[in-house]
């Protein structure tokens, strides 16, 4: 079989640049090409000095990116890729976007979460949510995919075992998400400035927040289609990669145990090698915890069950740019083409880090 052929748009920032670093490893993909309007001409390795040795190629600007492809990545900011979609589309290769642009069904939550109309309505309906977890079958007949957002991941895979089991009350899900700054993206601001940043714990979007649009939506799917209300508060910490999210539900039965929960929890997850359960009964590592997956494409979940109320604590951790971006991506691109979803993202974290 030849190798998949693929470019990028936009691949200097943080997000293109681990999807860079983990398609330029994958044993069955080519890279043709990866655009940057502001380091056009410029090595890649100027810009991801982490891939010094491993590739030469140079970044060129989108309107000469390589589009006799398979399959082209999309790593603009929100907004970017519905005017660049149709283009690429009219030739017929797959598309995977990693923005926000298509993850939404429903035009009307763009005005209510994005503050405007979407432009290209009539596109959202071609796009598959890009989760292979919930989406695995459809994200292999499809040939557009809209990836996920880094919080959504983490808050998702964390609850939804739970809300299909129909164990919690879907009116009141809370999730805390602690996540580091390369969330941020690579062009600095005041609150990502070192001194700003660091030793800080700093609530940034602690209502309404735009990942909480596609939470909702997807565990409603999951709940049969019944409204779920998710309150997200994120954190920015002092972490560079990773986040750890706790989701608090409430019960809806009594008496669960937690063989109940390992029971629903495999259940759900086992056609899911990237999903890891942790419950353990002691050690510092019987929880999840970000740095344990730091480069990898591993979620981490794990619960609790509260002695004293009706209440199940969530916990999981991602790599905010792989679980979280780049690598749920090419897994999704795995599917699509039909290929072992591990293929090129089958490798353990490191520890210590």
């Amino acid at each position: 079989m030849a190798k998949i052929r693929a470019s990028i748009i936009g691949g200097s920032g943080y997000t293109g640049g681990d999807l860079l670093r983990l398609l330029l490893i994958h044993p069955e993909v080519e890279v043709k090409s990866v655009s940057s309007e502001r380091n056009k001409g410029m090595p890649v390795t100027k810009v991801h000095p982490n891939l010094r040795a491993i590739t030469q190629l140079e970044f060129v600007e989108a309107a000469k990116i390589d589009t006799d492809v398979d399959v082209m990545f999309l790593c603009t900011p929100h907004g970017a890729a519905v005017k660049l979609v149709e283009q690429y589309m009219e030739k017929g290769m797959k598309i995977i976007d990693l923005s926000a642009d298509f993850r939404l069904h429903d035009a009307k939550d763009y005005d209510r979460w994005y503050g405007h109309a979407h432009s290209r309505p009539e596109l959202l309906e071609k796009f598959v949510y890009g989760m292979p977890e919930l989406h695995r079958e459809e994200i292999k007949k499809a040939s557009y995919v809209a990836s996920p957002g880094c919080l959504s991941t983490s808050a998702i895979l964390a609850l939804a075992p739970a809300v299909a089991a129909g164990l919690v009350d879907l009116d009141r899900i809370v999730v805390d998400s602690k996540i580091g700054s390369s969330a941020g993206g690579a062009s600095g601001n005041p609150s990502t400035h070192h001194p700003e940043r660091a030793g800080s714990v700093r609530a940034y979007k602690p209502t309404g927040h735009r990942h909480s649009a596609e939470v909702e939506q997807e565990l409603g799917e999951l709940a049969g289609g019944k409204k779920v209300t998710v309150s997200l508060s994120p954190h920015a910490i002092e972490l560079v990669r990773g986040i750890f999210t706790t989701a608090h539900c409430f019960l809806l039965k009594q008496g669960l145990k937690d063989v109940d929960l390992w029971k629903t929890y495999r259940k759900f997850y086992k056609d899911s090698p990237f999903v890891r359960l942790v419950k353990e009964k002691q050690g510092i590592h019987r929880y999840p915890e970000p740095k344990l997956v730091m480069g990898t494409n591993f979620c981490d979940v794990g619960f609790e069950l509260d002695s004293n109320a009706p209440r199940l604590v969530l916990m999981s951790a991602i790599d905010n740019l792989v679980k979280g971006s780049g690598g749920q991506a090419i897994q999704s691109m795995n599917l699509m083409f039909g290929l072992d979803e591990k293929t090129g993202l089958w490798f353990p974290g490191m520890h210590p880090v």
